[in-house]
């Protein structure tokens, strides 16, 4: 029997050794685990191309997991120190890298983390997109979008986060409804505003089924982005956040059904008293899939010390649902079992 991903092969009855690996690692059997990816409440992000990958599974029945957000910046230059990062981040004992590389040459350092790092390698197309073309935002096209996906994808890749879930229909609610905060995910903020300049649709919401297609043929994990996470407080849980979340929801089901792995991220700022509700709500509407959380974080009136105020909310979230959390790179010293994340890279 054959299979195209990790999600296939465990609804054709198929223990791969990603599996069998992984289950080892988490204290399960490997016919509980492929139930469980069979079911999508459960994945394995592994690139068919990342050769030299040690998997771990992301479930909110397994462990939970931490991701290690980095990359160079117009600000830091420093491939070296980036690539320092990588080490100390494994050594560490983190499952995940991700590269937000937005400066320089992203291909040939993103290549490199995919040819020696052991690490989930994820990535944000969006970011690399608008280094990659050295044009205005308005002048790129439909389909240089979609050819960055494909880029990574062949570049081992094992998940990417993708702004599906804002489309036209979700721009003009965000319109009518104000926030405080306005977009202030990044890669959400960048389609958005191209939204606006061109009059199309979202690229990547337009031609799901073609990324759902290029997700297959190479096994790439794909992470939901949600681009209407909200920025403070006072717009925790407003229409906007909601609309998106139902969207993802259906965007997660369509995947599926192209055996494609899903993750879904969020949420961003929120009260301590609203993250439990959240986390189930999300569960309900994406159906168990793997919640990849973005701190929550609890207040607005920390600036600079994400890495405290996130911590406190990814402990209350890891509880009933959260099963992956982004690390902030700076904070490098902290131990690796606090879960930090800066709420406006990604």
């Amino acid at each position: 029997m054959t299979y195209t991903t990790q999600m296939h092969a465990a609804r054709q009855g198929i223990i791969t050794k990603e599996m069998e690996l992984v289950a080892e690692k988490e204290g399960i059997s490997p016919e509980e685990l492929r139930q469980y990816m069979a079911e999508g409440k459960a994945v394995i992000p592994a690139n068919k191309l990342h050769k030299c990958l040690n998997p771990n599974g992301v479930g909110s029945m397994l462990k939970t997991k931490i991701n290690v957000n980095l990359g160079t910046s117009r600000d830091w230059k420093d491939v070296d120190m980036e690539l320092q990062k990588v080490q100390s981040a494994v050594e560490m004992g983190a499952e995940s890298i991700m590269d937000l590389s937005s400066y320089g040459d992203t291909r040939k350092f993103r290549r490199k983390l995919t040819q020696e790092c052991p690490a989930i390698i994820g990535t944000v197309p969006i970011y690399d997109a608008v280094v990659y073309y050295h044009k205005p935002l308005k002048d790129i096209t439909t389909q240089e979008w979609l050819d960055i996906v494909e880029m990574h994808a062949k570049d081992g890749v094992d998940f990417m986060t993708i702004h599906v879930g804002i489309n036209k229909s979700t721009a003009c609610r965000f319109k009518e409804n104000k926030r405080l905060t306005n977009i202030v995910s990044r890669g959400g903020s960048i389609i958005f505003a191209w939204m606006e300049m061109t009059g199309l649709e979202n690229p990547f919401y337009e031609h799901y089924d073609w990324i759902l297609d290029i997700c297959q043929k190479y096994d790439v994990t794909l992470s939901l982005g949600d681009a209407c996470r909200p920025g403070c407080i006072a717009d925790a849980g407003d229409i906007s956040q909601i609309e998106e979340l139902v969207t993802l929801g259906e965007l997660t089901r369509r995947a599926w059904e192209k055996n494609v792995q899903v993750i879904i991220e969020g949420p961003g700022h929120m009260p301590l008293n609203q993250i439990e509700a959240n986390m189930k709500i999300q569960q309900t509407v994406c159906q168990g899939a793997p919640f990849y959380v973005l701190g929550p974080l609890v207040t607005d009136i920390a600036p600079g010390y994400d890495h405290i105020t996130a911590a406190i909310g990814g402990a209350v979230a890891a509880s009933p649902a959260a099963t992956l959390f982004p690390h902030l790179s700076c904070a490098m010293s902290l131990p690796q079992n606090i879960c930090v994340c800066r709420t406006n890279r990604t």
